[in-house]
């Protein structure tokens, strides 16, 4: 059964709370698993939230800040204790090698699984290309080199069973038709449409710059940092971080469809309040103020 579900593992910031791990996420995409940024405590909190080493492919670092990179080591060990079958792909900034290979080999363990790493660097782009989605980078501007990740699934196109029926085009035909692109006269355009193929942002520690804004058009799902509320903005600025209502706005822009928000600071108590941040700079999507283990469906298509 095909699930495509974004789990979140972590939702602090620079320091954990009592309620809030460090930073992981999740993303199940049919039968593939995306690990992004995982912090401190990554390992334990996939226990919790049920998701096994076996389940990963691949691990995307958006820099190398601790709350978005010190378990590493142990979800690369794990991989390799439970002698995961499949490839498993890196992304991280090429500038962060020595720290990636230092987390790799923080200790010693026997090495089982061959990680493949595939840094990024530049101004991104298109990372890898698969029959079921397309993995994008783009920089963003935070004091150490972050990227943003981007998941594109192809558009395809849809038959339509009544407009088949209609042309008395069946059972074989079907497939002859599509492999073909015309039968009996009868088009692909004349009994199908296309499908507009699903969208999923993950953007962490940035200021606004034209990288958000990229990754985030057209999404039907954005993860996005909002670790300060807007009082804090100068502060949010100065520290290379996005406020509630930024976030809230570059959604509304972009037109997403649902907004998750997380990587809050520790200085806020009340997750309320950026919900209504983001609600009073006119987003009107669906809204998720992520909680540790929370499991946000990716949106179905319209």
């Amino acid at each position: 059964m095909s699930v495509r579900e974004f789990v979140v593992l972590g939702t602090a910031s620079q320091v954990p709370t009592r309620h809030r791990n460090h930073n992981g996420y999740l993303l199940r995409w049919d039968g593939e698993g995306l690990l992004f940024d995982p912090g401190e405590g990554t390992q334990r909190q996939m226990l919790r939230a049920s998701v096994a080493a076996h389940d990963l492919n691949r691990i995307c670092v958006t820099h190398f800040h601790g709350d978005h990179s010190l378990g590493l080591a142990g979800v690369i060990q794990r991989i390799n204790l439970d002698r995961v079958p499949h490839p498993v792909t890196a992304h991280y900034p090429a500038s962060g090698q020595r720290f990636f290979e230092r987390l790799r080999y923080a200790t010693a363990y026997r090495e089982t699984v061959g990680i493949t790493e595939e840094p990024v660097s530049g101004e991104g782009g298109v990372l890898a290309e698969t029959p079921d989605y397309r993995l994008e980078a783009r920089r963003l501007s935070h004091p150490v080199e972050s990227y943003g990740y981007r998941l594109v699934e192809p558009d395809r196109r849809r038959m339509l069973p009544g407009l088949l029926a209609e042309r008395g085009i069946a059972g074989p035909d079907v497939g002859r038709l599509q492999k073909q692109g015309e039968l009996r006269g009868i088009t692909l355009d004349d009994v199908s449409e296309m499908r507009r193929g699903q969208r999923v942002a993950f953007v962490m520690d940035t200021r606004l710059c034209e990288g958000v804004s990229a990754l985030a058009d057209g999404c039907d799902l954005l993860v996005i940092e909002s670790t300060f509320l807007d009082e804090d903005e100068q502060l949010a600025s100065e520290h290379g971080h996005l406020t509630a209502g930024q976030a809230a706005r570059v959604a509304r822009d972009a037109g997403v469809r649902h907004l998750v928000l997380t990587h809050f600071s520790q200085r806020y108590t009340d997750p309320d309040a950026f919900a209504r941040q983001a609600r009073a700079a006119g987003f009107t999507g669906e809204l998720t103020v992520a909680r540790d283990l929370d499991r946000v469906p990716v949106p179905k298509r319209v």
